[in-house]
């Protein structure tokens, strides 16, 4: 039996997971939102200071629902980066302290590696697949040759995709997080109620831009003849969604790839799978999205690709470092 111990600590969400023989036993998140929602944003150093405060309980919870004690582990798999590097340094330490007392090895994994195998969580996907990770912190799209064989095909220029519901939603006054309130709303407005930009760039690339879409929006509330909040939010959602399928959609034709997962936070949103759902059986490509609690951070993945390394004696000594801007590896496969 092969016992695993994930621990998430990138932004804001403090988890933990306990993966048996490759099957998540147990997995808890504990959110912050209700902390971070008076700023309208992730203030890092209170990130930092909630993870210290909920990850022992949360791992202790993880363990429990499991039926798993700390002897029982054969190895601990930790985000090291990307994220906010006080938020990083409390899920390490706590790995290493760990993998430390338990005499068991430590796996450090790159956050964009746990979302980009996420859905493997819930079923098999088959090699080779175009992959768009898209996050609050994170959009870009990637081709995912084999097992730790990655290309960087495309990625946003200037935001990221999460950012820009944030700061659109801020913007009309409707809360944090901005995702998630828009999506919401959005269902009762009227997508075609203003026609907010779609930026293509040059050069026939498959890289994203939302910086425009904010400025659009600033302006548009800023004027005097603001129109219905559903209408606006649905509108500001069907821009980033447009951009999203159709540069991803362009990219699975030009490459000739048949399967799409899509991942990330943002991947919940519900008119984004829809659209991803009628554009796959337009053009005739399989498009994978794992369940919300997968979008989401979680540690279940972080477990995942951490057991994976481990079966390809990919661990780390306990001099690994956090990096908040960490790269993910072209090819670790051996």
């Amino acid at each position: 039996m092969s016992v695993v111990l994930g621990i998430e600590t990138s932004c804001d969400d403090t988890a933990a997971a306990v993966l048996v023989d490759g099957t998540v036993r147990a997995s808890v998140v504990s959110s912050q939102d209700a902390v971070h929602g008076a700023f309208g944003g992730v203030v890092p150093e209170l990130a930092s200071r909630e993870h210290l405060r909920n990850l022992l309980p949360v791992m202790d919870a993880a363990l429990d629902r499991a039926g798993i004690t700390l002897g029982d582990l054969d190895a601990v798999a930790v985000t090291r980066g990307p994220g906010l590097m006080g938020s990083l340094l409390v899920g390490l330490s706590a790995a290493k302290g760990v993998a430390l007392a338990q005499d068991v090895p430590l796996v450090g994994v790159n956050h964009l590696e746990g979302h980009l195998l996420s859905v493997q969580l819930e079923r098999e996907v088959a090699f080779p697949f175009l992959a768009l990770l898209v996050s609050g912190g994170h959009t870009s799209l990637y081709l995912a040759r084999e097992l730790g064989v990655y290309a960087l095909v495309g990625r946003t220029r200037d935001d990221a995709a999460g950012e820009a519901f944030d700061k659109a939603a801020k913007l009309l006054g409707l809360g944090y997080p901005g995702g998630r309130v828009i999506d919401t709303l959005a269902r009762e407005g009227n997508r075609t109620a203003v026609r907010f930009p779609r930026a293509r760039l040059k050069g026939g690339g498959y890289d994203f831009s939302f910086s425009g879409l904010k400025t659009a929006v600033r302006q548009y509330v800023a004027g005097s003849d603001a129109g219905a909040p559903a209408d606006v939010a649905a509108s500001v959602q069907e821009s980033i969604v447009d951009m999203l399928v159709e540069t991803t959609c362009r990219a699975a034709a030009d490459l000739r790839i048949s399967t799409v997962i899509v991942v990330g936070g943002v991947s919940a949103n519900s008119r984004l799978r829809a659209r991803f759902d009628v554009e796959a059986s337009a053009q005739g490509f399989e498009v994978v999205v794992p369940p919300v609690h997968l979008c989401t951070d979680n540690a279940a993945m972080i477990a995942h690709v951490g057991a994976c390394r481990l079966a390809h004696g990919m661990v780390d000594d306990l001099s690994v470092s956090a990096m908040a801007t960490l790269p993910l590896e072209p090819g670790w496969r051996s």
